[in-house]
C-alpha cells in the first residue's frame, strides 16, 4: 500500500458527491431564519436582507409575510413587491392565502415565505407551507423562511412540557436539516420580555395574555437554549459535511466527542464506564469502538462473550457502538475517529512485558505516531483487572482446542511432508528452487489454516531444509556461512508472506460477509417492492430472516384496537412479551433487558407513521442463542430487515386505506348524483300534488266525511314526502358546497319563535316549553338555514317521543358559544348510537314504521358546522329522554352608532339625554 492511500478519494464517494451537486445546483436555495420564540425579530431579519439584496439589484417578490400588526416590521415591507394572495372560500367565510400557482409563473430568483410551519386552508394545493416551498425549491426558486423552535416536530413535545402549550403547526426536522443556510436570530429574555411590554410583539391584550402564559421568563430561556443547542447540532452538521466534500483528514477539534476503545481483556468495562462519566461531565456524545484483529477472531468463546456484553453495556449507556475488522488496531482506530470527527480516544492503560512492546508497539503508541491531533486519554484500570485472566466462560470452548491443536500438526505434517517429497527431486533441481517449495508450502498453510500454523511451517521448513538438504546432510550443523543468511531469509520470508497471506485471508472472509449481508438486503428489499398482499410480506420476511440469521421468524400484526393476534400454529409466543414490546416500540426477550429468560426475541415493526407490528425470531443454535443479537452489526442488519418489512406493511396498508377512499368516494359522488337527480326531477310533481290534495278538501260540492278524511290523508301524505324530497335536495346541496351562509347579527328569540310557529302541526300533540336566558346576546348567523336546525330537532323530538310528553327548548351562554338544547322526556337514544345518529341515512331506530329516511340529525350537522359550531346528543339515563344540543361562536357583535344611541334614549325617555 502506497504511504497516501488512505487520503485518495474514493471514486464512488467522487461520483455521489458530483451527482449530489448536480441535483443541488439545479434546485433552489432555502435560508431559514431561526429563533427562540414569536418577537425574536425573524420576520423583521428576513425583510432587512430582501431590502439590502433589492438594494444591490437582487430581483425578488414577497409570497407571503406575516406583520402580526408590528409597526416596525410593516415599515420594512414597504417598497418590496408584494404577491397579491389568492382568496379561497371555506365554509361560507373567504380566506387568504399564498397564491403557487401565480408565483410559479412568475418565477422571481428570489422569493420571501414566512412561517414555514403555517397549516394551509382546506382547499390549497399543499395542506403545509413548507410543502409550497418545497415546490418552489424544486423549480429553481430561491426562498427565505422563518421558523421558531416550537414548530420543529422533533421538539414539539419538549417545548410543550416546558411551557404547556402544544402547537399543532409542526415542520418535519428533516426540513430543517436540508435548508442550505439557518441564520440564528436571538435576543435575551428580558430584551424579549421588554418588547412584549411596548407592545411590539403583540397587541395589548394578546400581550398581557401572553406574559402571564407562554412568555414567562423561564419558558423564554429554556427555548432560547433550545434554539441555540439546535443551531449548533446543525452547524456541527455542516462541518462534517464539509470536512467530507473537502476530503479533510486532520480532526477539527470543534466538538468534544469521545472514542471508548474496547480491548479483549476484563479491563474493557472499566474504559467504557469511565467514557460515560466523562461524557456525562462534558455533555458530549460518545462512542464504543471493537476492532477485531484475525487474532482476536480466534479468541476462546468467554471472551468473544465478554466483549459483546462490553459494547452492549456502552450501547445502554448511550453510546454508538461499531466492530470495524482489521489487522491494524491503531490504524483502524484512528481512521473511524477521524471520519466521526472525533477529538478524544479512551484506551486501557497497556499491559505485556518489554519483550511484547519490542516485538509488537501498543495500539496507542500506534494512534500516536499516526495521528498528531488526536488526543489520547490512558484510563489506568483497577487492581482485580490489572493481570490478564481466564474468563469464566473459556471453558464453554474446551471441545474446540483439539481443533487448534490439529491445525498445528498439520501445519507441521504438510511442511515435513514437502521436505520429504523433495528429496527424489534434489538430481533435478538447485537448492533455490527446493527452498521455493518450502515457501509455496509456507502460503498454502496460510491459506488454509491461519497466521500461527503458517509461522511453525515456517521454522520447521527451515530446519528441515537445512537438515536434509544443506551440507553436511543429516545435521543441523552449518558447513557455509552463506546458508545461515539462506536461512535467515527462508524464516523471514516465511513469516512475513505467512503473515501477509493469513491477512488477506482475513480481509476476504470479512468481504464475503459483507457482500452476503448486502445481497440478503437487496433480495429482500426487491422482493418487498412488488407484493401488494400482508400474506406475502409474512411469507418472504420468515424465509429471509430464516436464511440471513438462521433462526425461525414469525409476524405479529396488531387488530384495529392495537392487541396483537396469535399466528395460527408456528412456534408457541408469549403474546404478553410481543405486546410489551409493540407498546413501548422497544425489543424485548433474549439478549435485552427486558425480559432476557425469554428464549425468543422480540422486535418492534417500526414504520415512519407508527409500530406495524412485532418480529418474533427463535435462534435455532441454542448454544449461540443470543450472542449474534449482541454483536452490533448483526443488530443493526435486523433492524433494517425489520424496517424494511414495516415499511412494506405500511404502504399495503395506505394501499387498501386507498382503495377504500376512493370507493367510498365513488360512492358518495354517486349516490349525491342520486340524490340530486331524484329531489329535483320530484319536487315538481310532488308541489303539484301537494296543491291538488288542498283543492280536492276545499272542493265544492262539500265532501262526505270519509271522502274528506281521505282527501286530508292524501295532503298529508304529500306534505310528508315533499319534505323528505326538501331534505334530499339540501343534503345534496350541502355536500357540494353550494350554500351560501347569509350572516347577520340578530337574536336569538326570533328564530325560536318562528321554528316553534313552522313545527305546530308536528308539535300539536305535546307540550312546548322554551327556557330562554333573558340576556342572551346578539349572535351571528344564517337565519333561515337555524330556523331549519331547530325546525328538524323539534320534528325529530315529536317523532321519538308519547303523545303528551314535554319538549323543551333551552339556551344560554356557555364560554364563548351560544348553547341551544332541545330535550324530551320520551324514551331517550339507544345506548352507544350518541354519534351515528349524526350520520347520513342513519335513524334513531333501526326498524321503525316512523316516517324520514335519516337525514334531519345529518343536515343539522352540516348546517350548524358550516357555522363553526358543534352538535352533539348528551348521555343521558335510560328513560330520561333525549337532549341534543348545539353551539354557536359568540363574536363581538358590532358597536351602535351614537346617532342611533341617542334615537333610543329619546324612545325611552320622551326626552334628549
Amino acid at each position: 500500500m502506497l504511504p497516501n492511500d488512505s487520503q485518495r478519494p474514493d471514486p464512488d464517494a467522487l461520483l455521489a458527491q458530483v451527482q449530489a451537486q448536480e441535483q443541488k445546483a439545479a434546485r433552489g436555495r432555502l435560508r431559514i431564519y431561526f429563533g427562540a420564540s414569536a418577537g425574536v425579530g425573524k420576520t423583521y431579519a428576513m425583510l432587512a436582507a430582501a431590502r439590502k439584496l433589492l438594494a444591490d439589484g437582487q430581483d425578488l417578490l414577497v409570497g407571503v409575510v406575516e406583520t402580526h400588526g408590528r409597526q416596525d416590521t410593516a415599515a420594512q415591507l414597504d417598497g418590496l413587491p408584494v404577491l397579491p394572495l389568492k382568496a379561497i372560500e371555506y365554509r361560507g367565510k373567504t380566506l387568504y392565502e399564498f397564491d403557487l400557482d401565480e408565483a410559479l409563473r412568475r418565477a422571481p430568483p428570489l422569493i420571501l415565505m414566512d412561517e414555514l410551519a403555517h397549516s394551509n386552508v382546506a382547499g390549497s394545493r399543499h395542506p403545509k407551507r413548507w410543502q409550497d416551498v418545497e415546490e418552489l425549491l424544486a423549480a429553481g426558486i430561491d426562498v427565505l423562511s422563518t421558523v421558531n423552535v416550537q414548530h420543529l416536530e422533533s421538539l414539539n413535545d419538549v417545548v410543550g412540557g416546558i411551557t404547556g402549550v402544544r402547537v399543532a403547526e409542526t415542520l418535519p426536522d428533516t426540513v430543517f436539516d436540508r435548508a442550505d443556510e439557518v441564520v440564528l436570530v436571538d435576543i435575551p429574555a428580558d430584551e424579549l420580555l421588554r418588547r412584549l411590554k411596548q407592545g411590539k410583539v403583540y397587541q395589548p391584550q394578546q400581550a398581557e395574555r401572553a406574559s402571564q402564559h407562554f412568555f414567562r421568563k423561564g419558558n423564554l430561556i429554556a427555548l432560547r437554549e433550545l434554539a441555540l443547542r439546535r443551531t449548533a447540532d446543525r452547524v456541527q452538521d455542516d462541518v462534517q459535511a464539509y470536512r467530507v466534500e473537502k476530503s479533510i483528514n486532520p480532526v477539527w477539534k470543534t466538538g468534544a466527542a469521545l472514542l471508548a476503545c474496547v480491548g479483549p481483556h476484563a479491563g474493557g468495562e472499566h474504559v467504557v464506564r469511565s467514557t460515560a462519566r466523562l461524557a456525562s461531565q462534558l455533555n458530549a456524545e460518545w462512542h464504543a469502538l471493537y476492532v477485531e484483529t484475525p487474532r482476536l477472531q480466534r479468541l476462546p468463546a468467554g471472551q468473544r462473550e465478554r466483549i459483546l456484553k462490553t459494547l452492549k453495556l456502552a450501547q445502554d449507556l448511550g453510546a454508538r457502538t461499531a466492530i470495524v475488522p482489521s489487522a491494524d488496531i491503531g490504524g483502524a482506530v484512528v481512521e473511524y475517529a477521524r471520519g466521526a470527527n472525533i477529538s478524544k480516544v479512551i484506551v486501557g492503560r497497556g499491559r505485556g512485558g518489554p519483550l511484547a512492546r519490542l516485538w509488537q508497539a501498543p495500539p496507542a503508541a500506534r494512534m500516536a505516531s499516526l495521528a498528531h491531533d488526536i488526543d489520547l486519554i490512558e484510563v489506568g484500570l483497577p487492581p482485580a483487572d490489572a493481570a490478564p485472566r481466564r474468563a469464566a466462560g473459556d471453558d464453554a470452548d474446551a471441545p474446540r482446542r483439539p481443533s487448534r491443536h490439529w491445525r498445528y500438526i498439520l501445519a507441521a505434517g504438510a511442511s515435513l511432508g514437502t521436505a520429504l517429497a523433495s528429496v527424489p527431486l534434489q538430481p533435478y533441481l538447485d537448492l533455490a528452487n527446493i527452498a521455493m517449495l518450502s515457501l509455496l508450502t509456507v502460503v498454502l498453510v496460510a491459506v488454509r489454516l491461519g497466521r500461527g500454523p503458517a509461522a511453525l511451517a515456517s521454522l520447521l521448513g527451515v530446519a528441515s531444509f537445512d537438515f536434509i538438504f544443506v551440507p553436511p546432510r543429516f545435521s543441523f550443523a552449518v558447513g557455509d556461512f552463506q546458508y545461515v543468511i539462506t536461512f535467515g531469509v527462508m524464516l523471514a520470508v516465511g513469516l512475513i508472506t505467512g503473515h501477509l497471506t493469513a491477512g488477506l485471508r482475513f480481509q476476504a472472509r470479512v468481504a464475503s460477509h459483507r457482500e452476503a449481508r448486502a445481497r440478503a438486503l437487496y433480495e429482500f428489499s426487491r422482493e418487498l417492492s412488488g407484493v401488494l398482499q400482508t400474506e406475502q410480506i409474512f411469507d418472504i420476511t420468515k424465509s429471509a430472516i430464516e436464511r440471513a440469521f438462521r433462526a425461525r421468524a414469525t409476524l405479529l400484526l396488531p387488530d384495529d384496537e392495537g392487541s396483537l393476534q396469535a399466528p395460527n400454529g408456528g412456534e408457541p409466543l408469549d403474546l404478553g412479551i410481543a405486546q410489551w414490546a409493540f407498546d413501548h416500540a422497544q425489543a424485548a426477550g433474549t439478549g435485552t433487558d427486558t425480559l432476557p429468560a425469554s428464549p425468543i426475541f422480540y422486535l418492534p415493526l417500526i414504520a415512519p407513521v407508527r409500530t406495524r407490528g412485532v418480529l418474533a425470531l427463535l435462534p435455532l443454535d441454542g448454544a449461540q442463542r443470543g450472542r449474534w443479537l449482541l454483536v452490533p452489526e448483526q443488530r443493526q442488519h435486523l433492524d433494517t430487515f425489520a424496517a424494511l418489512a414495516a415499511i412494506a406493511l405500511e404502504r399495503v396498508h395506505y394501499i387498501d386505506v386507498a382503495q377504500g377512499a376512493l370507493l367510498q368516494m365513488e360512492s358518495e359522488r354517486l349516490r349525491n348524483s342520486l340524490l340530486a337527480a331524484l329531489s329535483h326531477d320530484l319536487r315538481t310533481p310532488l308541489t303539484s300534488l301537494v296543491g291538488l290534495a288542498e283543492s280536492l278538501a276545499l272542493s265544492r260540492p262539500a265532501l262526505s266525511p270519509a271522502q274528506l278524511d281521505m282527501a286530508r290523508s292524501l295532503q298529508s301524505e304529500t306534505v310528508r314526502m315533499s319534505a323528505l324530497v326538501a331534505n334530499l335536495l339540501d343534503m345534496a346541496r350541502i355536500e357540494s358546497g353550494q350554500v351560501r351562509l347569509n350572516l347577520q347579527w340578530q337574536a336569538l328569540e326570533e328564530v325560536v319563535g318562528s321554528a316553534l310557529r313552522a313545527s305546530g302541526p308536528q308539535l300539536q300533540l305535546h307540550t312546548v316549553q322554551t327556557q330562554l336566558a333573558p340576556d342572551l346576546p346578539l349572535v351571528r348567523y344564517d337565519a333561515v338555514l337555524i330556523e331549519r336546525v331547530l325546525c328538524n330537532l323539534l320534528e325529530n323530538a315529536a317523532k321519538y317521543t308519547p303523545p303528551g310528553s314535554t319538549i323543551t327548548v333551552v339556551a344560554g351562554v356557555r364560554g364563548q358559544f351560544l348553547q341551544v338544547m332541545v330535550l324530551d322526556d320520551g324514551p331517550g337514544l339507544p345506548p352507544g348510537r350518541e354519534e351515528a345518529i349524526f350520520e347520513k341515512f342513519t335513524r334513531g331506530e333501526r326498524e321503525s314504521n316512523k316516517p324520514g329516511v335519516g337525514l334531519g340529525l345529518a343536515i343539522c350537522r352540516a348546517i350548524v358546522e358550516a357555522h363553526g359550531g358543534t352538535i352533539h346528543a348528551q348521555p343521558h339515563a335510560p328513560g330520561q329522554g333525549a337532549a341534543i344540543a348545539f353551539s354557536l361562536p359568540l363574536g363581538t357583535p358590532p358597536a351602535l352608532p351614537e346617532a342611533e344611541l341617542d334615537d333610543a334614549n329619546v324612545n325611552e325617555t320622551g326626552k334628549p339625554s
